[in-house]
């Protein structure tokens, strides 16, 4: 360890022994300091992400709080409160990746939700109502009725003469028949 962060060291150790001793002024002073630290330590390894630096302090922040009463005062702080850091940075990594993993960007959004012409509208409304065609009426009405048309399983019900819960039931077995004849691809 260099002079500089051994001097750095020295002064947050102190004040932090205050703290955990009661006095609430180093306390807030020192998690004032730690953070200066610790948005620095996280900007470094966040380039791509900033926008969760300040997320990620803070939780660091308040996971400090709640295990202080495990750090061993025979050992440097900033090694403490690095290793905290360095774990909850980890928990953070893995979070984004399962989210990233179960979530694909849409940047061309505007090619995959419109169609690019009328023509083509007209062709999956054409395939579409093919599909449909194949389902006997009692699952037909409901889906169009509620996937198409909007209306609340309540109103299908209404306009099919069908139970709500036959409804429901229905539109399930519906697109799974669907799913099966047209290969999954509900």
């Amino acid at each position: 360890m260099n002079a500089r962060l051994q001097i750095i060291e020295a002064d947050l150790h102190a004040a932090w022994r205050e703290a955990l001793a009661g006095d609430a002024r180093c306390y807030q002073d020192v998690l004032t300091r730690l953070s200066q630290h610790l948005r620095l330590f996280l900007r470094r390894r966040l380039r791509d992400k900033p926008q969760d630096v300040e997320d990620l302090v803070q939780e660091i922040l308040l996971s400090i709080h709640q295990k202080s009463h495990t750090y061993d005062p025979k050992q440097p702080l900033t090694a403490w409160v690095y290793a905290i850091a360095r774990y909850k940075l980890i928990d953070h990594l893995r979070a984004q990746a399962r989210h990233d993993d179960k979530n694909d960007p849409i940047d061309d959004w505007h090619d995959q939700l419109w169609m690019a012409s009328t023509e083509d509208a007209d062709a999956s409304k054409v395939h579409l109502t093919h599909m449909l065609s194949q389902l006997p009426d009692k699952q037909r009405r409901p889906i169009e009725h509620t996937k198409l048309e909007g209306h609340t399983v309540a109103e299908a019900a209404e306009l099919t003469g069908q139970s709500e819960s036959a409804v429901k039931v229905n539109i399930h077995r519906g697109l799974k028949a669907l799913a099966k004849l047209y290969g999954g691809i509900f």
